[in-house]
């Protein structure tokens, strides 16, 4: 049994066309993930969270809080997330220009989307950077023991600009090589 939740309507959408085409029993909530609790009141064996998740949140005390409140006691915590040093960097990876921790938002003017860089779209982009440190100390401070706390110096696809494939699903930045990390997992269990 799997619960997808995200806040874009169109990616429950395209996820509920997927799910049916496959024969899959999944469900999808399309809420803010902080008014989760109005939309779901189960405990799950693991809950995983995913590449670009964190930057649209401001408050990863509140996310932890989350994720520990639908774990089962003993239950896994999965994460896969961009490096927070990838952040700092402006887009052409010449100069270090945002803070590596959450001292406030990040708001930009930006044309396309995250999904579509093409796209004909100008919009407001408003993130946050949080660093490893935070995010770890908001899992502890909501009962989750840290397990496993993995860095790689590559992506599993091209997210920014002026990347380069070195092997099958391994992308590096081309400035950088295998200098700098790209991407950080974590696993950690809900203490009973």
């Amino acid at each position: 049994e799997v619960t997808g939740v995200d806040l874009s309507d169109l990616a429950i959408k395209k996820a509920k066309v997927l799910a049916k085409e496959n024969g899959s029993s999944a469900q999808f909530i399309c809420c803010n993930i902080y008014d989760l609790d109005k939309h779901l009141d189960e405990k799950f064996d693991i809950v995983f969270t995913s590449y670009g998740t964190i930057s649209w949140l401001p408050d990863l005390t509140k996310w932890a809080a989350i994720i520990s409140k639908y774990l089962k006691p003993n239950g896994q915590f999965v994460f896969a997330e961009f490096h927070p040093a990838v952040w700092m960097f402006d887009d052409d990876f010449e100069k270090v220009v945002y803070h590596y921790n959450n001292v406030a938002a990040i708001i930009e003017e930006e044309e396309g989307t995250y999904a579509d860089k093409n796209a004909a779209i100008k919009q407001k982009c408003i993130c946050w950077n949080h660093g490893i440190g935070e995010v770890i100390n908001s899992l502890i401070a909501n009962d989750l023991r840290l397990d496993d706390l993995q860095e790689y110096d590559y992506s599993p696809y091209p997210f920014v600009q002026h990347t380069e494939k070195i092997a099958e699903k391994k992308y590096q930045i081309i400035n950088f090589g295998n200098k700098m990390p790209l991407v950080y997992s974590i696993k950690a269990t809900k203490m009973i």
